[in-house]
């Protein structure tokens, strides 16, 4: 049991130094490849730090067998929750807390068309998965798996044409796999970095099915309470630190578009994947943390809308959700 625990945290260091190689990578591709700070901002950065996320549950589908279906719906779902609502919170308490050194003070200073854009994706897509998760019938999920992977072409397709996405630029970071640390690297060093990466990853997230399944067993306890809860605080909310330095510095289209393009991927990619080739029943405590994300995801869209900051009630509100959310899947599970 003791050996089960080591090799979780094993995991959880695989997929942290997984996710800075391949984003280090994949932001440099970007760069090489003439997308513009916004695309990489808003996609590539986005993606290749939900990757980790995401990866878990296509390893859980692909392995199959025991409680990897659960583990495989709740790391779907426990991204989206945790970046609705204690993501948020983050922004906003850091907007409060370095306020003096901020220029705008705790007013976010953003692209208002790109953040309502995002998060209106969002909550369509979410919402739409948590319908067909209660009532959908198979057909119809696959049907709309189809049409969630169009959909986020679509999307991808239509930010790097039409150029949205971050507008603040922030110094790229040397390539790690760069002895020289010239500007710009060789694409041989770029291309061995992603594989290097993608490989922590994947196999990071193989081990973190493995021993979740085994600790749950061992436990007698559901395995979907532990991928809810720990899948997305071992591999998102790390990636989220950088949206509090990106705050204290001024810079908050960076910060909170880091969140809001991960949001749009985690609500359509990965639930893509869970509709196919799961059988997406959403059970109680699935069903209340997608519809916390919701709400979540809810009140970020009417803060920047209308008020252009995060009101401590929102904030409070996004606390309660987070906190009522992983209280209800103990006890529901």
């Amino acid at each position: 049991m003791a050996l089960s625990y080591v090799l979780l945290a094993v995991s959880f260091a695989m997929l942290l130094a997984g996710a800075f190689v391949f984003t280090n990578a994949i932001e440099w591709a970007g760069m090489r490849l003439n997308l513009g700070h916004g695309a990489v901002g808003s996609i590539l950065a986005a993606v290749a730090t939900a990757l980790p996320e995401s990866t878990i549950p296509v390893i859980a589908i692909i392995t199959g067998g025991g409680e990897r279906s659960s583990i495989a719906i709740g790391a779907i779902i426990g991204a989206p929750f945790l970046l609705g609502t204690l993501a948020m919170l983050l922004v906003g308490a850091s907007a409060i807390g370095f306020r003096n050194r901020r220029d705008q003070d705790v007013k976010l200073s953003l692209n208002v068309s790109t953040m309502v854009r995002d998060l209106t994706v969002f909550l369509v897509f979410l919402g739409i998965a948590l319908v067909l998760g209660l009532i959908g019938p198979r057909m119809v999920s696959i049907i709309a798996a189809i049409v969630f992977v169009i959909a986020y072409g679509t999307y991808v397709w239509r930010t790097i044409t039409a150029g949205h996405g971050s507008q603040e630029d922030e110094e790229m970071q040397a390539l790690f796999f760069d002895p020289s640390k010239q500007n710009p690297p060789r694409n041989p060093q770029i291309i061995v970095q992603v594989i290097v990466g993608l490989g922590l990853i994947i196999y990071g997230a193989h081990l973190f099915v493995v021993q979740i399944e085994h600790i749950a067993t061992t436990l007698g306890i559901s395995a979907l309470l532990l991928a809810l809860v720990l899948a997305p605080l071992a591999s998102e909310l790390p990636e989220k630190i950088n949206s509090f330095l990106w705050v204290s510095r001024g810079k908050d289209t960076l910060a909170l578009g880091n969140i809001t393009g991960a949001m749009v991927f985690q609500s359509m990619l990965p639930v893509a994947a869970g509709l196919a080739f799961t059988q997406w029943q959403l059970s109680g405590p699935a069903a209340v943390v997608a519809g916390a994300a919701l709400i979540g995801g809810l009140l970020a869209l009417l803060a920047i809308r209308y008020y252009g900051r995060f009101p401590p009630a929102f904030m409070v509100a996004w606390g309660v959700l987070y906190v009522g959310g992983v209280a209800y899947v103990i006890v529901g599970t």
